[in-house]
């Protein structure tokens, strides 16, 4: 496939940027942020000229019980509207839905009366089927869709060729590319996205892509899809999320070059809030553990509970994935 990188010294106007952080960072805390890191962070993000900021899960009550989590394991509408009201922002409200982790048909209200404005359906390649009906679904309650394919890094290139077929001829919008284990290089990623593009365009769709930083490449990961026509990306306030975390909001902010995207409140809430969060121990990084899952293209749970045990044999660890691979 021809390459077409593009100019990164000027203003790409298809550019969104998503704010993760509640999301994604949630995996590391149970979801248990006090209303006035939301709130802020929700005040931060507009100032910051943020896109979309993503609020959670809207998790199964059935599945999971909500004594066991904070509040935006499930983003209930009450919730969301105690800290955005109607959301006269131009900034936009996302919320997650996992297939097979939610009650899609009876949990979303009709676009006119809910808040938010866009649904992310995650999957897996094979659950796509399950994911368009999802997303019909939603297109029908009035919601922009996402969908965002997960752990692309283990799938073959025939797998990927037929999702993007099956996705471009359903009602979704934007089509994410989600390096999951955190296990592409700029050279794949790349190709990657050049293969969701020229899926994606011939059908008026979007593409995005979310990263993982195992193998601190998530920044430069984000930055190359981007120039080869990525408009949706993903970020969190100093990579806060799952494992090792994602691409970092202040390098991705920083580097981008539309005056609308600005850093100053941004450090500021990084200094009142996320400095706090980690001195509470909350923890979240690149890491050598993470770094291994992220080279073996293997998902990141036994590098969490690593995390979890406080260990240090990086060396026993490292030999002990080989042995299992």
């Amino acid at each position: 496939m021809e390459a077409r990188k593009g100019n990164l010294m000027g203003v790409r106007n298809d550019i969104k940027v998503l704010d993760a952080t509640i999301r994604d960072g949630g995996l590391c805390n149970n979801f248990e942020f006090t209303d006035e890191f939301v709130t802020e962070l929700y005040k931060v993000n507009i100032k910051s000229g943020v896109d979309y900021m993503e609020f959670g899960y809207k998790a199964s009550k059935n599945l999971f019980r909500e004594s066991d989590y904070g509040k935006w394991k499930f983003c209930n509408e009450e919730d969301l509207r105690a800290i955005v009201g109607d959301n006269i922002s131009d900034m936009k409200i996302a919320v997650m839905a996992d297939v097979g982790r939610c009650d899609f048909k009876t949990d979303f209200l009709p676009k006119n009366e809910s808040v938010i404005d866009m649904v992310r359906v995650a999957c897996y390649i094979h659950q796509i089927p399950a994911a368009i009906e999802m997303i019909e679904h939603f297109h029908t309650l009035g919601y922009e869709t996402t969908c965002n394919i997960m752990a692309i890094s283990q799938a073959n290139s025939d797998q990927v060729e037929q999702a993007l077929e099956m996705l471009c001829q359903c009602n979704v919008d934007v089509i994410y590319l989600v390096d999951s284990y955190g296990s592409l290089y700029p050279e794949n990623a790349s190709a990657l996205a050049q293969t969701y593009i020229a899926a994606a365009e011939k059908m008026g769709k979007k593409v995005g892509f979310h990263a993982h930083n195992n193998q601190n490449l998530a920044f430069a990961n984000t930055i190359e899809t981007l120039s080869y026509g990525v408009s949706y990306l993903d970020a969190t306030i100093q990579g806060m999320g799952r494992g090792a975390g994602n691409c970092a909001m202040e390098l991705l902010l920083g580097f981008l070059k539309n005056p609308k995207y600005n850093l100053y409140n941004l450090l500021y809430f990084i200094e009142k809030y996320m400095l706090p969060l980690k001195e509470d121990g909350v923890v979240w990084g690149y890491d050598l553990q993470y770094m291994f899952t992220g080279q073996l293209n293997r998902h990141p749970r036994e590098a969490i509970d690593f995390t979890t045990q406080n260990r240090r044999d990086y060396a026993e660890f490292y030999k002990s994935l080989l042995d299992n691979d």
